[in-house]
């Protein structure tokens, strides 16, 4: 019964397809039929801070870009004085995306947008740079003569978008990135702070979800992102050296690295003709974890076990649906979008900031999909994931 209402699902949200949250493509937000889900607000009381639902004892196993250790960003907080204080700066905020046009993207801005809300900042432009370089660094351009006292961003490109970020901090922008920082700029001079995802605990999420499906035996094969991204590294890392290390009857037999993630289904498909003994594979995100999961049905591999990272929709309604997309490590975007504006705020009114904080890391499975959801998105799943899992 499930496997159909799923098939159904996915015909009905087949257009959700586009870039994922480390940067590329993946799903878009829309789950209730192409519905727009209303972004959640933030209490207009009390300290802010991210979401309390969180717990406090979560680790984070992730490194900063240049071998930074984390700072959880359950330790901030911007007291309630802090806020009136920022208020009384009428200080001005931008948003510019490397794309704009996924889940992961609109969870970040909106999480941006109400923490800045909250704190009377505002937002005066949000920009895609349609993961080109030389659009990003136009949209900096643009930015900059609209004079913002803050831009929050992620790089396209580490190096080619380096000198506009430099521009902007020689202009007395605060500068928070998400995920990686422009090379050549120092943090506490140029920046304030790189905020990211637990990637390397979402890898090892990843890598256990596998393990325990498998019953902690097989062959598997992984499908990384073939490019000089921080976050992507860092997820594949974890979940191979997790398996490496933890569960040696587990082989990883197979490799293949992709650059456009709309390539995912034709990299699975020789890597299940080459490998037709794989019991499951790993996809970096869950975009490419949708080529897998098409590549698989092709193949007629109902029994491949797959695992990824990311809460797109179309992932999400696998799992929601007892499918072979066993589970993920999920990033959580919303919160990530108010950990950076309260590192803003706090550089504003001249605290120290630390150099790399990370958002902790989150489990999903089957069990756990809808809580899940509104953890990440701070809303609830859309109908069509709700009815999935029913």
């Amino acid at each position: 019964m499930k496997k159909s209402l799923f098939l159904f699902l996915t015909v009905l949200l087949g257009a959700f397809v586009a870039l994922a949250g480390c940067g590329n493509q993946g799903s878009s937000s829309q789950g209730d039929g192409g519905k727009e889900q209303k972004a959640a607000e933030l209490p207009d009381t009390g300290d802010l801070t991210i979401n309390k639902d969180i717990p406090d004892d979560s680790k984070i196993l992730s490194k900063g870009p240049n071998g930074e250790p984390a700072i959880s960003a359950k330790t901030l907080r911007l007291t309630e004085e802090e806020i009136a204080k920022v208020k009384e700066g009428k200080y001005k905020a931008a948003i510019v995306m490397h794309y704009a046009g996924n889940d992961w993207s609109k969870a970040q801005i909106d999480g941006l947008k109400a923490a800045f809300k909250r704190m009377g900042i505002e937002v005066i432009a949000v920009t895609d740079g349609q993961f080109k370089a030389e659009k990003q660094v136009s949209d900096i351009e643009t930015v900059l003569a609209k004079s913002p006292d803050i831009i929050v961003s992620i790089p396209v490109d580490p190096v080619s978008t380096a000198e506009a970020y430099k521009k902007a901090a020689a202009a007395g922008v605060k500068l928070v990135f998400m995920d990686n920082a422009p090379q050549g700029l120092t943090a506490g001079k140029d920046y304030v702070s790189v905020v990211s995802a637990d990637n390397y605990g979402n890898g090892v999420e990843a890598a256990e979800i596998m393990a325990a499906q498998l019953k902690e035996k097989g062959k598997i094969g992984v499908v990384y992102h073939d490019a000089d991204f921080f976050v992507t590294r860092q997820r594949t890392e974890a979940f191979e050296k997790t398996i490496k290390e933890k569960y040696p009857n587990i082989e990883i037999v197979a490799r293949s690295g992709i650059t456009d993630p709309n390539t995912g289904e034709k990299i699975a498909s020789a890597m299940l003709t080459k490998n037709p003994e794989l019991d499951g594979i790993f996809a970096v995100w869950d975009v490419p974890a949708e080529g897998v999961l098409a590549a698989a049905r092709t193949a007629g591999r109902d029994d491949l076990i797959i695992t990824t990272i990311d809460l797109g929709t179309n992932v999400a309604l696998e799992i929601a649906s007892s499918g072979i997309v066993k589970g993920l490590g999920a990033q959580l975007p919303y919160d990530q979008g108010v950990a950076e504006a309260i590192l803003a705020a706090k550089s504003l009114l001249g605290g120290e900031t630390p150099p790399y904080v990370a958002v902790p890391s989150l489990n999903v499975t089957e069990e756990n999909i809808l809580e899940s959801w509104k953890m990440v998105y701070h809303t609830d799943a859309p109908d069509v994931i709700q009815q999935a899992a029913q």
